[in-house]
């Protein structure tokens, strides 16, 4: 029987058999900031058109609500200052600043993260976050119409509904320079932890707005790959990520809905950590050189408890022949044959202007991995 990407979705999540392998291109069908509208690009439609009913489409929205309580003032300039242009985020509570700055010149860009000091960590947890519920629900249901008509506009036989609300590290890897961030997991692991058990708060509240409203069926957590070797030790990945990651998983399943884990990079340290944290599946494993671990080394450590999510590189797509491509689907179908794999490329449509091979290279991942 020839099941839909729907069907082939949810039977392959819960571990039981499928017709084939499903396949995954990352785009939703609906447009999203971080990828190219493939709806008004002539080349990326092709491959939108050529999508339906084939591959999985997994249509991926982020609601937000903001971190911070409004005691604390956010405010941004852009002022000419010797020839350069600099453009300064300031965070204000109780008489003290955050800083971030972006100075542009003909020269380039350079950057002042907004933390960068055990001071500005001080500073930082000083900052009430936002934790009340009925706050977080008014922010949040002021997206509900364009949430609500983007789903109402989605083919539901295509797959599903999935929704990306975050993880308590993302505020903190984000503005902090890397360095430091590095040096405090060593120093200063407390005061994060300290952190983010606050803005757990917070994130439970959006992921139970979303949960109780049945707003998804699939939940995409982004935030494993922001802590983890060689950036910091596994140690940290276990304080800063595993718990929290857990208890959002468990939110999750809890209403019977589905979790997703993404993780770019070097995997196989930490791969048994994923366990841990008891999600569905996991995208996406980057066999060496990008990444440290195959697809076949990584079943060994997960089994079947874990659907795993693998790929083709961006860069195949650039360098790649349609043929080529074609070859490269089949070996990998072929090498994991009856195992719990979805096929997927490393990357989304970020490219706003593509020459015709990474089309035409869409195209034959689809014909491959989908006829």
């Amino acid at each position: 029987m020839t099941m839909t990407p729907r069907e082939r979705l949810f039977r392959w999540l819960d571990g039981r058999p499928v017709d084939r392998n499903p396949a995954w291109l990352l785009f939703p069908y609906s447009p999203i900031g971080c990828y190219v509208d493939i709806h008004n690009h002539a080349g990326y439609r092709r491959v939108f058109e050529a999508s339906k009913g084939r591959a999985v489409m997994l249509n991926r929205r982020s609601p937000h609500a903001p971190l911070f309580s409004p005691d604390v003032v956010i405010s941004k300039e852009t002022t000419v200052e010797d020839g350069a242009e600099v453009t300064r985020q300031r965070y204000r509570y109780g008489g003290a600043e955050l800083v971030s700055q972006t100075r542009k010149t003909s020269g380039g860009v350079t950057r002042k993260r907004l933390l960068t000091t055990d001071e500005d960590l001080e500073i930082l947890l000083s900052f009430p976050i936002e934790q009340d519920p009925t706050v977080i629900d008014r922010e949040l249901e002021k997206q509900m119409p364009q949430y609500l008509a983007d789903r109402d506009d989605f083919p539901e036989d295509y797959g599903a509904m999935m929704l990306c609300l975050g993880e308590p590290i993302g505020f903190l890897y984000s503005n902090t320079d890397l360095e430091t961030y590095a040096i405090w997991s060593l120093t200063h692991t407390r005061e994060v932890q300290a952190f983010l058990d606050n803005a757990m708060v917070r994130m439970r509240a959006i992921y139970d707005f979303a949960l109780r409203r049945n707003l998804a069926e699939v939940y995409f957590l982004i935030g494993s790959e922001l802590a983890s070797p060689p950036l910091v030790n596994r140690e940290t990945f276990q304080q800063w990520i595993v718990p929290y990651a857990r208890t959002l998983v468990d939110d999750v399943h809890a209403h019977g809905q589905y979790a997703i884990q993404h993780y770019h990079g070097q995997i196989g340290e930490i791969l048994p950590d994923f366990l841990t944290m008891g999600a569905d599946a996991l995208h996406t494993i980057e066999e060496p050189p990008i990444g440290d671990c195959t697809l076949e080394q990584a079943f060994d450590v997960v089994g079947d408890q874990l659907g795993l999510i693998g790929c083709i590189q961006y860069d195949c797509f650039r360098s790649m022949t349609p043929q080529e491509m074609t070859e490269a689907v089949h070996d990998q179908l072929r090498q994991l044959e009856g195992r719990r794999f979805m096929l997927s490329p490393s990357a989304g449509p970020y490219e706003p202007d593509p020459d015709d091979r990474v089309i035409e290279n869409y195209l034959a991942f689809l014909d491959a991995a989908c006829d």
